[in-house]
């Protein structure tokens, strides 16, 4: 069986949590012999032959409200889409569900539902009617949890051809970092600090763990780069907040080396735009506590309030201080914590276990079609 993977970005171009998942999808499947492609646009048009599937890129033309365009990529798609089994879009990208209706190929699709649309609410009224065909036109929808499920009003009207496919990571794939590396971090930032990881971007809620960090000595180690750095870094000088280290972007044995260190991951996103959070799932596959947010998505079903973290209030930062002070003065209750999360990774989240759901949906969508 043959899967085609549409989304606008992929590794080596972005590195984020979709990319992530894409990726683990594609190994996972090939192991129960389903070969994978990724078509993206990129400034770069190479093809990238990955261990175990192929990387397609079609030019980039334009970016509008971070949605890329190409004109390329219809005349890509097609071509690639005919010598696929299956379609497999990830949503929201306004752009795929064009190339979709354009193309017409008639393949049996599935759509991955990451993220409701949240910032752009003008254009948002105007991309409703297509974005509702769109969804009525796939054969099935996957969200990444029952509370993202719950709580979406776009999903609900598509209730029923949803289903729960949880994001899952596969342990195997994260090497063990050097002792030397280890040493390396412990003498930079301290032997225990809390950790951070992902894209500096508005709905991280990082501004607000800056303000519940006033008034503490928490190391803190904030690792990625993105639209808000600059500011976060100017509102961390000007609260003199020494005790925050940014450490920009840096190698996946630096990043290991930060989750096998670390006391806790803090993860204090404040809104809907973040639906899952890979980096609370890192956390729990290291055995770290967790802290998080309650903002109605997938960061609750991963971070079980007082199970495998602290869950707080959204935008709250004193409730934020509370839960940080909380795991640093409590080691017992941190290990606890820490164990949880690790159980539960191992039970709901590998990427095996996503994997094999994946591939038992193109099968089903593969046989009704053909059927």
């Amino acid at each position: 069986m043959r899967i085609l993977h549409f989304y606008k970005t992929y590794k080596p171009d972005s590195m984020g949590g979709v990319e992530e998942m894409i990726g683990q999808i594609c190994s996972g499947a090939a192991k129960y012999g389903v070969s994978s492609e990724v078509l993206t646009v990129s400034e770069d048009t190479s093809t990238v032959h990955l261990s175990d599937h192929i990387h397609h890129r079609a030019k980039l033309d334009i970016e509008i409200a971070s949605s890329a365009f190409s004109l390329a990529a219809f005349r890509k798609f097609s071509d690639l889409a005919r010598n696929a089994d299956v379609i497999h879009y990830h949503f929201p990208w306004p752009f795929a569900d064009v190339v979709h209706f354009a193309t017409r190929l008639g393949k049996p699709s599935v759509l991955t539902y990451h993220s409701d649309i949240v910032r752009q609410k003008f254009l948002l009224q105007l991309y409703k009617p297509l974005r509702n065909r769109f969804l009525s036109s796939v054969d099935a929808i996957v969200a990444t949890s029952p509370n993202y499920l719950a709580s979406s009003k776009v999903l609900q009207h598509y209730k029923s051809k949803v289903e729960i496919i949880p994001i899952g990571l596969d342990r195997s794939s994260y090497n063990l970092p050097s002792p030397a590396k280890l040493q390396y971090w412990r003498e930079r930032v301290g032997p225990k600090f809390f950790l951070f990881v992902g894209n500096l971007r508005y709905y991280k809620g990082l501004h607000i763990l800056l303000d519940a960090l006033q008034g503490s000595a928490y190391p803190t180690v904030i690792v990625g780069s993105g639209p808000v750095e600059k500011a976060l870094k100017e509102k961390a000088k000007c609260a003199g907040l020494d005790c925050v280290h940014f450490v920009g972007p840096i190698a996946d044995e630096d990043k290991i080396a930060l989750y096998t260190l670390c006391h806790a991951v803090t993860f204090p996103s404040h809104l809907r735009s973040e639906a899952f959070g890979i980096s609370l799932l890192e956390g729990a596959m290291f055995g770290k506590p967790l802290i998080s947010a309650e903002i109605g998505t997938g960061t609750s079903y991963v971070n079980i309030n007082e199970v495998t973290g602290l869950v707080v209030a959204p935008n709250d930062s004193t409730s934020l201080r509370n839960a940080l002070a909380r795991l640093w003065n409590d080691e017992s209750l941190a290990s606890c914590l820490g164990a949880n999360a690790l159980a539960r990774f191992e039970a709901e989240f590998t990427a095996s276990k996503m994997a094999e759901r994946y591939v038992q949906l193109y099968r089903r969508l593969n046989e009704s079609r053909a059927r």
